[in-house]
């Protein structure tokens, strides 16, 4: 079993599948990578060839958590991290991943501060990247990372955590993590899920990875169809009354904006 391994979900034809290719093979400390994929074509098979990158092919049709499930169960390793193709890796990723998990008794996810990457532009602050930082504050605290009530107290106000940041230790987690029927929340509703586990959240502030925005993106278009709101409601009857559930989808409905490219 390796170590660690990077779970590339190509999808359909990426422009910026190779650039992410090449962000994990710059790693300081090496990781297997393999690639998935419920859309298979010429492109993502020539980038499984000229990188050398096992390809793998769902054949049960593709949905976000389908393809991130699949991708989870065919890497071999200790620590998995489910790659998204459109996003960069820095290069002390992986290595940093495995001084937290191998420094942890009991480690369920590693996850790290992030840029977001707007065309050729990184942008290291706006609002959202900073309210998601404070949430994230109380989990700077070594004492704290092991706490469930903290992290369900986060989690409680919203997802503050970067999804193609997180690493899994596999040993500690489920053999299905994400739950089929969400599309944008899938993410969020798999933390909840975890964060009822003993073990620790273990949490970089250090930015690790660009996340990139752009209009082709999925979350981009699961907001403009409003699927989001819908599923954030379910998320925060997870941790509040119904009442209260629907006065902070109200609140936080402005918060999608921030994914837009125009704003």
């Amino acid at each position: 079993m390796h170590q660690h391994t990077f779970v590339i979900c190509a999808y359909k034809k990426s422009p910026y599948l190779e650039a992410c290719i090449q962000s994990l093979k710059k790693q300081t400390v090496p990781s297997e990578i393999i690639m998935v994929t419920s859309t298979p074509n010429e492109h993502i098979s020539e980038m499984s060839v000229k990188y050398g990158i096992p390809l793998y092919i769902s054949e049960g049709g593709g949905s976000i958590t389908r393809d991130w499930n699949f991708g989870y169960a065919k890497a071999d390793a200790a620590y998995v991290t489910i790659t998204h193709q459109d996003d960069i890796y820095l290069e002390h990723y992986a290595e940093n991943v495995l001084q937290h998990m191998n420094s942890s008794k009991r480690p369920l996810i590693y996850f790290s501060d992030y840029y977001e990457l707007r065309g050729s532009k990184v942008e290291k602050s706006n609002t959202l990247l900073r309210v998601k930082r404070l949430m994230l504050l109380p989990l700077r605290i070594k004492g704290l990372q092991n706490s469930r009530f903290v992290r369900r107290r986060i989690l409680s106000f919203g997802s503050p955590i970067c999804c193609p940041s997180v690493a899994y230790a596999k040993e500690n987690l489920p053999g299905v993590v994400f739950r089929e029927g969400f599309w944008s929340c899938e993410d969020w509703e798999a933390w909840e899920m975890i964060s009822r586990r003993k073990g620790s959240f273990l949490y970089e502030s250090r930015p690790m990875m660009y996340h990139r925005i752009h209009e082709d993106s999925a979350t981009t278009s699961i907001i403009e169809g409003n699927a989001r709101s819908r599923e954030e409601y379910q998320m925060y009857c997870k941790f509040w009354p119904k009442w209260f559930a629907q006065i902070i989808t109200k609140t936080y409905a402005e918060g999608q904006k921030s994914n837009s490219l125009d704003r």
